[in-house]
C-alpha cells in the first residue's frame, strides 16, 4: 500500500462489536497521509450507543472468557501473532501511511509488538500464585491471580501498532475482554489488527473497536461497566485520564510525555554516540515519547559534539517514509508542524544559537508535513525551549561544567521518562544511573526502551498510577489476587 495509491472514494475504517465489523453511523472526520497531505479515508467518531454496545458485548463475554483455560487463552494469541507475521508487509505500509514513519520504523515498531505478544503467551507462568505450606497449625496459604473484568485502552498516534500491542494481549492473556480507542489519527492500523484476531479465533465480544476523540474517551472513563483503563499520550491528558477513570472507581495507568535528556561526557565516544543521539532524536520525525530532546554536553565536548551532529543532520535525508532512501519521515499533521515551528522561533528569541535551521530544508516548504532536523544550542535550562515536551525533530543543546551539574539539569524537569548517558567511565556510569531522576535509563543507548518483559516505568509528570505497562507490573494491573487460608480438621 502506497500513499499515492489513494482510491477515488475514500477508504472507511469500521469498528468492531462483538466480533463484526460495523460501519458507524457517527459524524466522520477525513484522515490525510502526512507525507503527501492527500485525504486518504474517512474516519468515525462513534455513536454513544456504538460506544456501550461494545463495552456490553465485552461485558457479556467477560465470564465465558476468564473461565476459558490460561493455556487456551494464548492459544489464540499464538495464531494471532502468526497471523500479524503472515501480514507484516501490509500492516508495516499502513504505519507509514497513517503516521509517516520510516518503512525501516514501522518494521522496528511491528517487531516490538510482535515481542508483546511473546511476553503475553507466557500467562500460564506469569499468573502463577504463591503458597506457602503451614503458615500456622494445621493452617496453609496461597494466592491466586484473576482477571478484573472489561479494560479499555486509549492508544496514541505515534506507535499505532505498538501501543495498542503493550496492553490488549496481556490484557486478554489474562483473562480480561478490552475495548480498543485508538488515536483518530492512526486508527486503520488496529482496525486491521482487530480483524486479523477475529480471524485467529477470538471469541466475539472478547476484543472491541471504537473510534473517536474526547466524547469516546469520556464515555469509556465513566462507564461502570469499565473496570480498567490503561492510557499512552501527552501529560496533560493523561493527568485528565488519570483523575477521571480513577474518580469512577477504575485502576488506571497512565503514561504521558517527557523531557529526555542525554548527557554526553568528555570522554563519549564520538562516532556511537552521535549515531545514538540522531536516532534518538530525530528517529521517528521525534514524535515518540523516549526521543532525546535535551543534549547535556558536558565540558570541552560540547564544540565538536554540536559539529558532529550538525554534519550527521546535514546528511539525513527526510522525505516520504516509502522510499528507502528516507531516514525521516514527516510529522503527523500541519497543527504538529506549526507547533513545532513556534518552539523552534521561541528558542531564537530566549538567545538560543540556530546552529542548523531544518525550516530551509526544501522538503519542509513542499507538500506534507515535514520540519527539517533542528538543533539549538547554548540553551538556557530555564527556558521553555529546555522544559517544555516539543514532541518533534528539534534537539536543544545545553552546555554544563560536570557530570553533577548534568544530573541537576534533568532532576529539575518536570517529566521523568528517560536519560541517557554516553560515556566510557563505569564510576560516571554508575553514579548517574544511581542518581538520575528518570525511570528508564541508558548507559550509551539513545533510545532506553525496555524489552517486553520489563516495565515501561516512567517517573515524576511521565506517569500518572501505580502499575506501569509490560512486565510483571502489567501482569498485576490486569488482575487482582485472591488469598486463601485454610484448614481442615484432622
Amino acid at each position: 500500500m502506497t500513499p499515492s495509491a489513494t482510491a477515488a472514494e475514500l477508504k472507511s475504517c469500521p469498528l468492531y462489536i462483538n466480533g463484526k465489523a460495523v460501519i458507524s453511523t457517527g459524524p466522520k472526520d477525513i484522515q490525510r497521509n502526512p507525507a503527501t497531505g492527500e485525504a486518504v479515508a474517512e474516519i468515525p467518531r462513534c455513536t454513544p450507543e456504538e460506544i456501550s454496545a461494545a463495552i456490553d458485548a465485552a461485558h457479556k463475554a467477560f465470564p465465558a472468557w476468564s473461565r476459558t483455560p490460561v493455556v487456551q487463552r494464548c492459544k489464540v494469541l499464538f495464531k494471532f501473532r502468526e497471523l500479524l507475521e503472515a501480514n507484516a508487509q501490509e500492516l508495516i505500509g499502513l504505519i507509514t501511511e497513517e503516521n509517516g514513519k520510516t518503512r525501516e520504523e514501522a518494521q522496528g515498531s511491528f517487531d516490538r509488538g510482535i515481542e508483546c505478544i511473546e511476553f503475553a503467551c507466557g500467562a500460564p507462568t506469569l499468573m502463577m500464585g504463591d503458597t506457602v505450606d503451614r503458615v500456622g497449625t494445621s493452617v496453609d496459604s496461597w494466592s491466586t491471580r484473576y482477571p478484573l473484568g472489561v479494560c479499555v485502552g486509549i492508544t496514541p498516534f505515534n506507535f499505532p501498532i505498538m501501543v495498542p500491542l503493550w496492553m490488549f494481549p496481556l490484557a486478554i492473556a489474562c483473562g480480561n475482554t478490552f475495548v480498543l480507542k485508538p488515536s483518530d489519527k492512526v486508527p486503520r492500523t488496529a482496525a486491521r489488527m482487530v480483524e486479523l484476531a477475529q480471524e485467529a479465533g477470538m471469541p466475539p465480544g472478547v476484543l472491541n473497536l471504537v473510534h473517536g476523540a474526547k466524547s469516546t474517551v469520556d464515555q469509556l472513563l465513566t462507564d461502570p461497566r469499565v473496570r480498567a483503563v490503561s492510557f499512552v499520550g501527552s501529560s496533560a491528558v493523561a493527568k485528565y485520564i488519570y483523575e477521571t477513570a480513577a474518580n469512577n472507581g477504575k485502576r488506571v495507568q497512565a503514561l504521558g510525555g517527557a523531557k529526555n535528556h542525554s548527557v554526553v561526557m568528555p570522554d563519549a565516544d564520538m562516532k556511537s554516540t552521535v549515531a545514538a543521539v540522531m536516532g534518538s532524536g530525530f528517529g521517528c520525525a521525534g514524535e515518540r515519547c523516549l526521543a532525546t530532546s535535551v543534549v547535556v554536553a558536558v565540558g570541552e565536548i560540547g564544540d565538536p559534539l554540536v559539529k558532529e551532529l550538525v554534519r550527521a543532520a546535514d546528511n539525513l535525508t527526510v522525505g516520504n517514509g516509502c522510499d528507502v532512501k528516507t531516514g525521516m519521515g514527516p510529522v503527523i499533521t500541519d497543527e504538529s508542524k506549526k507547533r513545532i515551528l513556534s518552539y523552534i522561533e521561541l528558542g531564537e528569541k530566549e538567545g538560543a544559537v540556530l546552529a542548523r535551521d531544518g525550516r530551509k530544508d526544501p522538503v519542509a516548504n513542499g507538500k506534507g508535513y515535514f520540519v527539517g532536523p533542528t538543533i539549538l544550542d547554548k540553551v538556557d535550562p530555564e527556558s521553555r525551549l529546555a522544559k517544555e515536551e516539543i514532541f518533534g525533530p528539534v534537539l536543544s543543546v545545553i552546555r554544563v561544567k560536570d557530570l553533577k551539574e548534568a544530573i541537576d539539569v534533568v532532576s529539575q524537569s518536570e517529566y521523568g521518562n528517560a536519560a541517557s548517558v554516553f560515556t566510557r567511565s563505569g564510576g560516571a556510569a554508575r553514579h548517574f544511573t544511581q542518581n538520575v531522576t528518570a525511570g528508564m535509563v541508558g548507559i550509551n543507548v539513545g533510545v532506553p526502551a525496555p524489552v517486553a518483559f520489563f516495565p515501561f516505568s516512567g517517573w515524576k509528570g511521565s506517569f500518572f498510577g501505580d502499575l506501569h505497562a509490560l512486565g510483571k507490573d502489567g501482569v498485576s494491573f490486569y488482575t487482582e489476587t485472591k488469598v486463601v487460608t485454610c484448614r481442615w480438621p484432622d
